[in-house]
């Protein structure tokens, strides 16, 4: 559903008019779906000055309108003398959250491979910080996955101080073009469950608690992640670990150190089970014992060294024993 809205007046509106981002110069690959958030964030972006745009669209292929979300995209794009870069997913009805999330984030990574860019720029906003807090709460996850969606070095997220109805009224103000995804609005997707059924029930002050709590504990975060920098760096090198040293590890630390460690090698996906597993092997596992990580690393086990490899590198020759015999009184070594 495409949507048009004229300009309003209003203190709110008003307010919108002087939104702003904080995004330093540079080339950057801007993913615009053609939702308002995105269609926001690209009018915003390309007013800066410095900034070089590639507006990279991901159709999923999951609803059967979606081409007209490119058509947009790509004609709001050409407006503005912005190039242009698409891909057609075909993924099909039905495709889990988490498989288009992973095919859209290959493909902008793909993209900003290939055109150099600094970085990528995504539309997510403080009721998507929310929303994603309460989501890995309800998954179980640790301390990271309650402040997981904020800007990194690799994806910057310029609106995440604006709320939804900011990103609405400055849409409205400035008289912007944006589709509706009616997939949205189906609550059998866990999100859009907590995004119409659990955020709305907040109080302006519970929601600013809850704020509050994710800022305090995104400072603790960055406290813990320099301790746990300190404590790889004392290792033998940046892929291995002295293994006595990790033995003797309380298991809480052990689980900590391991999940620093894959993001320092930039393993994604990293899960508690796949933690605990790691962990277990490290401690228990045998000498040359290779233990899977992901479908391109693997752990390496020796008696006193723990390895982080590509999969496709050949196991470590284990060292021979000398052996040595007696010869006219003396002990020489066996050749």
């Amino acid at each position: 559903m495409l949507l048009n809205h004229k300009s309003e007046s209003g203190s709110k509106v008003e307010y919108t008019k002087t939104m702003r981002i904080s995004v330093g110069a540079g080339t950057y690959v801007v993913a615009v779906s053609g939702g308002v958030d995105s269609m926001v964030l690209l009018d915003l972006l390309r007013q800066r000055p410095g900034m070089r745009l590639i507006v990279a669209h991901y159709d999923h292929g999951i609803r059967p309108d979606s081409a007209e979300d490119r058509k947009l995209v790509q004609k709001t794009a050409q407006a503005h003398e912005l190039p242009f870069v698409h891909e057609a997913g075909k993924l099909g009805a039905g495709t889990s959250e988490a498989r288009a999330r992973k095919a859209r984030y290959a493909f902008l990574e793909r993209v900003r491979s290939a055109s150099e860019a600094r970085a990528i720029i995504t539309a997510h906003h403080q009721d998507d910080m929310l929303e994603t807090a309460i989501f890995n709460l309800l998954r179980g996850s640790g301390r990271r996955g309650l402040v997981a969606l904020k800007s990194t070095d690799d994806i910057v997220r310029p609106l995440l101080e604006y709320d939804k109805e900011q990103i609405l009224d400055y849409a409205r103000s400035h008289s912007l073009q944006w589709r509706e995804d009616p997939t949205n609005a189906d609550i059998k997707y866990t999100r859009n469950y907590i995004r119409s059924r659990i955020l709305p029930k907040f109080t302006p002050g519970q929601r600013a608690e809850l704020l509050i709590l994710l800022e305090r504990l995104s400072a603790i975060n960055d406290e813990l992640d320099v301790h746990l920098s300190g404590l790889l760096h004392i290792q033998p090198a940046l892929n291995e670990i002295d293994r006595a040293w990790f033995i003797h590890l309380p298991h809480d630390i052990s689980r900590e150190v391991v999940h620093e460690w894959l993001r320092r090698h930039k393993i994604r996906d990293i899960t508690k089970k796949t933690i605990e597993r790691l962990v277990v092997a490290m401690k228990t596992g045998r000498g040359g014992q290779r233990v899977d990580i992901d479908d391109k690393h693997v752990l390496e086990i020796r008696r006193d060294s723990l390895t982080i490899v590509p999969r496709d590198t050949k196991p470590a020759a284990r060292k021979k024993a000398a052996l040595f015999v007696r010869t006219d009184g003396r002990l020489t070594r066996k050749k």
